[in-house]
């Protein structure tokens, strides 16, 4: 991993050197769960199901989303996530909905930071 992705994944809020750790210090492994989280669908199925009104769906793909990114260490969106699986749980659709403007910003500059690779010539 080359210092400028470093810094372009730590700017987009994944502490890079935590995940690391979590990989027992395996940058490919890294690389490929990054590669597996633009792949997963739970963040359009979370969207979806709060636009529906799926609680259930909601919770579900709210609750890996937050799984993820603890493991691959997106310190913030796995605290925006944690809330909104807190919310959705009480029950409270209205502010678990309002919450996807700032969730949608993060996992979009995350995606972005990890789809910047090409712009290295990996």
């Amino acid at each position: 991993m080359t210092d400028k992705r470093r810094s372009r994944l730590e700017a987009a809020g994944i502490d890079t050197a935590q995940a690391l750790e979590r990989m027992m210090g395996s940058e490919a492994l890294l690389e490929r769960l990054l590669d597996r989280f633009l792949e997963d669908r739970n963040f359009p199925s979370l969207a979806a199901a709060l636009e529906c009104g799926d609680t259930d769906g909601a919770v579900q793909a709210a609750h890996t989303l937050k799984g993820v990114c603890g493991n691959l260490s997106m310190n913030g969106l796995y605290r925006l996530f944690t809330r909104q699986v807190e919310l959705l749980r009480e029950g409270d659709l209205t502010r678990a909905r309002a919450m996807m403007e700032e969730i949608a910003a993060g996992y979009h500059a995350v995606a972005g930071a990890i789809r910047g690779r090409e712009d290295e010539g990996r």
